[in-house]
């Protein structure tokens, strides 16, 4: 501890390196701050390496369709208020309506319809066990 002359305890704090630390940041910021601005991120979308778009899945499917309004149909069953137990049930009677659980699930949603809504579907569909699921822009 350091000792004034009379014997008392010093207990101010040195803030002079405090505030030459920050001024340094300051002009380090300043300087950086006009390059960051100017850098332009550039993302190349990824190619495909066929030249013809992948075929439709053949056989048995789930077709989900979800609306602006709320509205969720499964295989053109009607499910609604949307409830994700509700939902999976009616998945997995279209699972065993076909035999199967591994059939493929093409959600469709609008583009104002609500994200709790398609999550909810999504969430029943990995309940009733959809290991393969496309989700797409509802067709109108």
């Amino acid at each position: 501890m350091a000792m004034g002359k009379s014997g008392e305890i010093f207990t101010d704090i040195n803030v002079t390196p405090l505030t030459d630390v920050f001024l340094v940041l300051l002009v380090i910021m300043i300087l950086v701050a006009p390059l960051v601005n100017m850098s332009v991120l550039k993302v190349d979308p990824p190619v495909a390496s066929s030249s013809r778009p992948p075929e439709p899945d053949k056989g048995p499917k789930i077709d989900v369709n979800v609306t602006a309004a709320g509205v969720v149909t499964v295989n053109g069953t009607n499910v609604s208020p949307v409830d994700t137990q509700h939902v999976q049930q009616v998945i997995q009677a279209e699972q065993q309506k076909a035999g199967t659980e591994d059939l493929p699930l093409n959600l469709s949603s609008d583009a104002d319809s609500l994200q709790k809504h398609v999550v909810a579907v999504m969430d029943a569909a990995a309940g009733a066990g959809i290991k393969r699921m496309r989700v797409m822009p509802l067709r109108k």
